[in-house]
């Protein structure tokens, strides 16, 4: 039986082959699409039965090439651009091709693990799996909300495992060829090294410099949450996929300036000691993002909980330490 990885060679994709390597699976299909060629250092230090091309892929699943051959679908694959402004094509990738692969599992009865998003809160300032606290701001996050109501919609007859995570602000490991779109704690490890400090955004919205908090959460995290649930092919529903805890940018600039001093062993640095020593540098609030952007994120994890999942959840200052030893150790798969 074969374990299905759609955004195989993408982030989290990658992280979740390599754990299921970990674990002596290697009967894995990796699925993406490679018009970025770099992407294929992802999964370099991976063992794979094959990869296909997402094109090919949803062709050859529906036309029954894998039936009876799939112990679980991992569906990580997406346009993940929150600033993508082709609604067209993002509803096809996102919302379209998800569609598919539903109706696939669902008639087969295989189980299906895959990516929602914390952007489908939008605006709210609850982060809670109901209906009324979702409210998009972009089509991305639009895309990924209108997805979640037809698992909602399909749940009560499901014969088998459905489990979408929304997950929030996600870092670490094989991340590096998102470009503009890795996380802020992959950008200020650049920037420390680059330039000697990290850049954050003035305030806004009643925000201080700085001050805008996000629930940060470690991919070691994420993918031990996955592997939970595959284990528990009797746990469906949609569960948010963060610490619980909202921590603030100046906060993760503080935890990546740390990690780094620690390299060469230097003491630790508070806050204002690093912006007195000019480590932080406050750069305008683009126009660009004003009433897109989410100056507030924390998960309420009371159903993930519930779901009987009570592992801990890695804080900036500790997460923050573990990647930038991997990256600082250039590993080639980060």
């Amino acid at each position: 039986m074969y374990h299905i990885v759609t955004g195989a060679a993408g982030f989290i994709g990658s992280n979740i082959v390599k754990a299921l390597n970990e674990r002596g699976v290697d009967r894995i299909i990796a699925v993406d699409n490679l018009t970025r060629g770099d992407k294929f250092r992802n999964l370099a230090d991976c063992e794979i039965s094959d990869y296909i091309d997402k094109r090919e892929f949803l062709d050859s699943l529906l036309a029954g090439r894998f039936d009876g051959e799939v112990a679980a679908v991992f569906h990580e694959g997406a346009c993940s651009d929150t600033m993508e402004t082709d609604g067209r094509y993002i509803m096809e990738n996102n919302y379209r091709y998800s569609l598919s692969i539903l109706e696939w599992c669902l008639a087969r009865e295989v189980p299906l693990l895959y990516a929602s998003s914390a952007a489908t809160y939008g605006g709210s300032r609850e982060f809670r799996e109901d209906r009324a606290c979702e409210s998009p701001l972009n089509v991305y996050a639009y895309s990924k909300f209108l997805f979640d109501q037809i698992v909602r919609k399909r749940l009560p007859e499901a014969a088998s495992q459905i489990a979408g995570f929304r997950y929030f602000n996600v870092y670490g490991p094989r991340e590096a060829h998102k470009g503009r779109m890795a996380s802020v704690a992959f950008h200020h490890h650049n920037q420390l090294r680059g330039q000697g400090r990290v850049r954050l955004f003035e305030g806004n919205d009643g925000c201080e410099n700085g001050g805008q908090k996000r629930d940060f959460i470690y991919v070691g995290d994420v993918v031990r949450v996955k592997l939970f649930f595959l284990d528990h092919p009797d746990k469906s529903g949609i569960f948010n996929l963060g610490t619980g805890r909202a921590q603030s940018f100046n906060e993760l600039a503080v935890a990546g300036i740390n990690a780094h001093r620690a390299l060469t062993g230097k003491r630790p640095l508070l806050l204002d000691e690093s912006r007195n020593r000019g480590l932080i540098e406050y750069i305008p609030f683009p126009d660009a993002l004003k009433g897109k952007y989410q100056n507030y994120t924390q998960a309420d994890l009371t159903r993930l909980r519930e779901a009987g999942y009570d592992a801990p959840f890695a804080d900036v200052e500790s997460g923050v330490a573990q990647y930038v030893q991997c990256l600082s150790a250039r590993y080639s798969h980060v």
